[in-house]
Formats: structure tokens, sequence, C-alpha cells
């Protein structure tokens, strides 16, 4: 019986300091060497500067003219690499594609993760440039959980013609919770507060500063929210109120026995097939 006390106790004491340990790793930066772009993909690399000075690398992949151009955004701990299946089929289909690593992302600068808000002024910098290289083409985006997130975060001002948001948070609170219940089990979304209390801290930021659902109506452009119907990370009926706030014209496609994973890689075919079609109507519509 007494081991069985000290074994509660050293969980009870114990599982605060790991979300707080947790804290520090979730934010850590996921800097890492991407190289040079796939020979095929036939792009140029290019540093992108934001206003506060944070450089952002990328590969650009000019297309052909008049067929629009694409910002792909990537998820968390990973980099532009993830979206080069995206940026193939799109190249191939003539559209111009502009890939980024995020910050604090593979070779993009930054000293911390913050679930989209910083993230986000790297989009903002990603998306004026590309208008400024390409000003006669429309501009349309695919972001992938954080990247959607960092996307509808930025608040950018340029003019967008389609975006595709795949397995976007609602809110990083909701997104905490989430997690913490895949691998805690039901107890882990009461330590949720343990690991949002670290958000100022941390990163001087506020949970109330991370929620895409609250700024996704003012995305006033054509959307397509996606997501896995088994999704566990965003479940499905969040992706709901995400597609409920949304403003129109919207779609929403989720995808059958897919989890929070990479939707272009669980079934490529009806990917392209839903993607091309989407980005076609809105990117090379007169007008």
């Amino acid at each position: 019986m007494r081991r069985r006390i000290i074994a509660v106790i050293a969980v009870v004491l114990g599982l605060p300091a790991s979300i707080l340990v947790a804290g520090e790793v979730l934010s850590h930066p996921a800097h890492k060497s991407v190289g040079q772009p796939p020979s095929d993909l036939r792009a140029a690399s290019v540093q992108i500067h934001t206003a506060t000075g944070q450089s952002v690398s990328g590969w650009m992949a000019r297309g052909t003219p008049g067929a629009g151009a694409v910002l792909l955004l990537h998820g968390v701990r990973v980099d532009r690499r993830e979206m080069v299946g995206r940026a193939r089929f799109l190249r191939d289909l003539g559209y111009s594609v502009l890939l980024i690593d995020l910050p604090a992302h593979g070779e993009s600068s930054g000293e911390h993760i913050t679930f989209g808000l910083t993230e986000g002024q790297g989009v903002n910098a990603a998306l004026t440039y590309l208008s400024h290289e390409l000003p006669a083409e429309k501009i349309g985006v695919i972001g992938v959980s954080l990247g959607a997130a960092s996307l509808v975060l930025s608040k950018s001002s340029v003019h967008l013609s389609a975006v595709a948001l795949e397995s976007m948070f609602p809110t990083i609170r909701e997104a905490v919770a989430d997690r913490l219940n895949i691998y805690l089990g039901p107890f882990g979304e009461s330590l949720t507060p343990l690991l949002l209390w670290q958000l100022p801290l941390r990163l001087d930021i506020s949970p109330e500063q991370l929620r895409p659902i609250i700024e996704l109506p003012s995305l006033h452009a054509p959307l397509l929210i996606a997501a896995g119907s088994v999704d566990r990370n965003t479940t499905l009926a969040e992706t709901e109120r995400i597609y409920a706030a949304a403003s129109e014209p919207k779609e929403l496609w989720v995808v059958d026995g897919a989890a929070h994973v990479d939707l272009h890689a669980f079934d490529s075919k009806s990917y392209e097939a839903r993607m091309s079609v989407f980005l076609a109507k809105h990117l090379r519509s007169a007008g």
C-alpha cells in the first residue's frame, strides 16, 4: 500500500513537470537543412524578409502565364518538402508555385514555434512577395494544419482568389485539449491550462490570439475546408464548426478514413481531382 501511495504521489507531482517540459519541446524551433529543390520542379531558391526582419526561405517555380499562382504552407515541425507532392501536380497543371518554410521551421529564421502567430508574419511576407513577382496572376493558398492557421492569423491584405484549409484547429485551447486526450485520455484534458499558461511566459502571446475560427470570417476568399473523417487532433465536429463560421462561397470536403495525416499522400488521386477543380474554378475563371 505504501508503494502504491508513493507511486500515486510521484505521478501527481511528475505530470505537471512533464507538461512544463512539453511546453518547451513544442515551442522549440524545428530548424533543419532543406537543400536544393528537386530538379523536376524547375524551381529557384528564394529568400523573403518579413516586416520584423525575419528571413523566410522557399522555392519558387514559375508556371504558365495567366494560369494562376499558389502558395503552399506546411504543417508543424516539418518544412517545405512536405508540400513537394502538391507542388509537382500543380506545376504540371501550369500553376506557378511558392513553397516556404514557416518561421522557426526548416531554413527560415525564428527562435520559437508560436502556433500560427509569428508564422503568420512569414505567410504575409510570402504573399506580398508572390503578388509583386506575379502581379497579373490570381493567387491561391493551400495550408496544412499549422500552415492553415498561420494563413488565417496572418490577416494579409493581399487579395486571395482561392484558399484550401486542411486539418486546421479552431482554437489553440481545443488543439491542446485534443492532443492531451489522445495521449493521456480524458484526464489529460484537465491539464490543458498548464500548457496554455506557458504561452505568455514563453512566447509573450495569449491563447486568445490563437483562435483561427474567430478570424476566419474576415478571410474574404472562396474556401475549401478539408479534413479526415477520423482525425482526432482536429475532430470532425470542430471542422464542422470551422465550416459553419466561414463566409460564403465555401466547400467542405471530409476525406473518408483519414486521420490527422497528409491528405495528398493519403489519397493523391482523389486529392488532385478535387483540388484541381477547385483551383481552376477560382484561379482561371474570367474576371
